[in-house]
């Protein structure tokens, strides 16, 4: 009998998979929906594919400016990259569309804002 470790690995990877796949699906039916471009970044964001997710979630905030979880997720990726400006730049607009996350994450690990002009605030 197999490991209970390698069964848990399999379904997870089997998962991974059918998430994937629901995903491109439905960025084929709906290719200016930004959710399904949100749903699989977080699933490249997962699988250590920093990159990918940070192209999905722009292309995310591109179909939609104001999808306030896309703007959070990319404050998450930029303040790990210390990307400060671009990180407060997202989670100010996450915090402005309903996602207050971003702003929180940043002044609880105590990240100075940065201008557009780089001086800190």
């Amino acid at each position: 009998m197999s490991d209970w470790r390698e069964w848990s690995e399999f379904a997870l990877d089997r998962e991974t998979v059918e998430t994937e796949a629901e995903q491109l699906a439905w960025i084929s039916r709906e290719p200016s929906n930004a959710h399904p471009y949100f749903h699989l970044a977080q699933l490249r964001r997962m699988q250590y594919k920093q990159e990918e997710g940070l192209g999905l979630l722009l292309e995310a905030i591109r179909l939609d400016p104001a999808f306030a979880d896309a703007h959070a997720a990319l404050a998450e990726i930029y303040a790990v990259r210390a990307d400060y400006r671009a990180a407060w730049k997202h989670a100010l607009l996450a915090e402005v569309h309903g996602n207050a996350r971003a702003v929180e994450m940043l002044n609880r690990h105590r990240i100075a804002r940065v201008g557009s002009d780089g001086a800190q605030g």
